[in-house]
C-alpha cells in the first residue's frame, strides 16, 4: 500500500462538474492498493495517518504537535492506482502490481 499525504485547508474531487467529495482543513490522501494487500496492512497505514502528527499545535505555529484527530480535522481519500505504476521498461506503464477496481 502507498499513501500521498498531503496537508490542506480545503480538497474537492470533482468529476464532470460534479464534487463527489469536499473537506475543510485536514488531509488529503492518494491511496495505492497493491494486489497483494491485505487488511493487515490496511489497517496499520490507517492508524498511521491518523496518529502522524502532521498540524502545528495552536500555541506554538512552528512544531509539528498535533495529529489530525487531535484538531478534528477532515479526512478524503482518493483512489491512486498509478502509485503502483512501473515504468522501469519500455514507454507504457504498468499497473499490474495494482489491486483490481
Amino acid at each position: 500500500m502507498r499513501v500521498v499525504i498531503q496537508r490542506v485547508k480545503s480538497s474537492q474531487v470533482a468529476v464532470n462538474g460534479e464534487i463527489l467529495g469536499k473537506i475543510g482543513r485536514g488531509l488529503n490522501l492518494l491511496v495505492g492498493i497493491a494486489a497483494t494487500d491485505t487488511e493487515t496492512e490496511l489497517d496499520w497505514m490507517v492508524r498511521k495517518c491518523l496518529d502522524l502528527r502532521l498540524f502545528p499545535a495552536a500555541d506554538n505555529g512552528d512544531r509539528w504537535e498535533q495529529s489530525i484527530q487531535e484538531i478534528q480535522g477532515e479526512i478524503l481519500v482518493i483512489s491512486q492506482f498509478t502509485l503502483y505504476g512501473d515504468c522501469r521498461k519500455g514507454r507504457r506503464p504498468s499497473f499490474s502490481d495494482s489491486a483490481p477496481p
